[in-house]
């Protein structure tokens, strides 16, 4: 075959290779920075969107984040485009924290011990019922999900607001002279 190894890659450096960029994850995160910062719109409806997004992706319900961040920016004037991005902050590297710190909080929050009920998620699974997984696991992570939704969207947005606004004057002071430069060489002065 044209693209094929010469040596393959063993079992372990495949799996390696699916988890970890090959080129590392700051590489990965500058491209979505660069993305963000790229987005129509003024510097609050980039923040507002991006916000929503990430407090979308605290929800338990997984999947579903886009349905309910589209909406929510499309109401308070935010990007649609920022919001979808932003529902990138539930992936398989952030679940593993965020849904063991809501349902956390939401059992605080409930009123009970955190850790005081055993629940046997094979059988709660097993029947797929939404009704009987409401009370034990998703109430107690949509409860705790909101403080923490909130408290992390307002990081977000401040530090999305104020990157993509010294982002869009940094990009303008450079094509300022250039534009002016141009000018004046078409006009003769």
């Amino acid at each position: 075959m044209t693209f094929r190894r010469r040596t393959p890659l063993s079992f372990r450096q495949k799996v390696h290779a699916a988890l970890v960029p090959s080129r590392g994850f700051r590489r990965v995160l500058g491209y979505y920075r660069l993305k963000v910062m790229r987005i129509g719109g003024s510097p609050h409806a980039v923040a507002a969107g991006l916000a929503v997004g990430v407090l979308s992706a605290w929800t338990p319900f997984l999947g579903l984040h886009i349905l309910f961040a589209l909406p929510v920016a499309w109401l308070i004037g935010g990007s649609m485009v920022a919001a979808a991005l932003g529902t990138a902050f539930a992936n398989p590297l952030t679940c593993p924290i965020i849904w063991p710190l809501t349902w956390e909080l939401g059992q605080v929050m409930l009123g009970g011990e955190a850790t005081s009920r055993h629940i046997d998620l094979e059988s709660l699974l097993s029947h797929l019922d939404v009704s009987q997984l409401w009370r034990p696991i998703l109430e107690p992570m949509l409860l705790g999900s909101l403080p923490l939704g909130l408290l992390c969207g307002l990081v977000f947005y401040g530090v999305t607001y104020l990157g993509v606004r010294s982002f869009r004057n940094r990009r303008l002071d450079r094509l300022t002279p250039r534009g002016e430069a141009i000018k004046s060489v078409g006009t003769g002065h």
